[in-house]
């Protein structure tokens, strides 16, 4: 029973865990998701605990699509991170003042009302986790709503990537530092990406330790091969906001039921075409 359950979470799909803000406003922390592993084959990265040896090898391989939340695996620690694929083989992507440029165009960005996000205490910040888990970064966009409780509303804008993947991304710092160490997110490139390789960044742009960021950094350290992915996000199973004792009471109190089954897949805005 032990090696069907390994080998169905290395070859079919297996359950993931957000420990940071990297993904907000399209994951929390807390979420609980599934990741298929068969998306764009398999290789090492798609087996549990990293159990296989590091290499180039990829088995039924295919490439991601703009917009696909994945699972790539940093280029010298077994930690997993999850991004938004943001660019292919071939792109040159540039990144001016935190807009994203791809091939010499910016991709299309605009202006929303700030997402809501609930101030939960419980999660304001975990560094056990060994990464930032910390909401205590959106503290200046804290607000009471018509409800008396409190919520965080950080800057919040919708790209538009080239095949119409859409999606929101919070942008709510201009300094060439991050409250995370992480130097100048806003300012990256101009860089071609190899083939064979993919640009990923989170949707939380000053928070996201991802393609811009150094390795040293605990960042990704520039474009991922794609043998060093482990799968793609799928939908969210359940979400808990940091509440959860050892009371089974609040097993069901910590739950966050708006988030159960939300869907992963980025949606496609008017006026393109879905690929059949």
């Amino acid at each position: 029973m032990l090696l069907a359950v390994l080998a169905f979470h290395s070859l079919v799909a297996k359950p993931f865990y957000i420990p940071s803000t990297s993904m907000m406003p399209s994951l929390h922390v807390g979420d609980r998701l599934v990741v298929s592993k068969y998306p764009y084959g398999w290789s090492w990265a798609s087996a549990s605990f990293h159990m296989l040896p590091r290499g180039e090898w990829r088995v039924f391989p295919a490439t991601p699509e703009y917009g696909d939340i994945v699972i790539p695996v940093h280029p010298t620690r077994d930690e997993d991170y999850i991004k938004r694929v943001v660019a292919l083989p071939g792109d040159t992507i540039e990144v001016r003042d935190g807009r994203v440029v791809l091939n010499g165009d910016p991709i299309k960005r605009e202006v929303l009302p700030p997402v809501r996000i609930p101030f939960e205490p419980d999660l304001l910040c975990d560094s056990s986790m060994g990464q930032r888990a910390c909401l205590e970064n959106f503290e200046p966009y804290r607000r009471t709503g018509e409800d008396g409780k409190d919520y965080y509303e950080p800057a919040t804008y919708r790209e538009t990537l080239p095949n119409g993947a859409t999606y929101l991304v919070i942008d709510h710092r201009d300094q060439s530092l991050t409250a995370s160490g992480l130097s100048d997110l806003d300012n990256f490139g101009p860089l071609m990406i190899p083939e064979g390789h993919v640009f990923v960044m989170g949707d939380n742009r000053d928070e996201s330790a991802d393609s811009r960021a150094p390795a040293e950094a605990r960042g990704l350290g520039g474009a991922i091969p794609m043998e060093n992915i482990g799968g793609r996000a799928e939908f969210i199973t359940f979400s808990l906001d940091g509440s959860t004792t050892w009371n089974p009471a609040s097993w069901f109190s910590s739950m966050r039921g708006d988030r159960a089954w939300t869907t992963l897949r980025p949606a496609i805005a008017e006026g393109y075409e879905t690929e059949e």
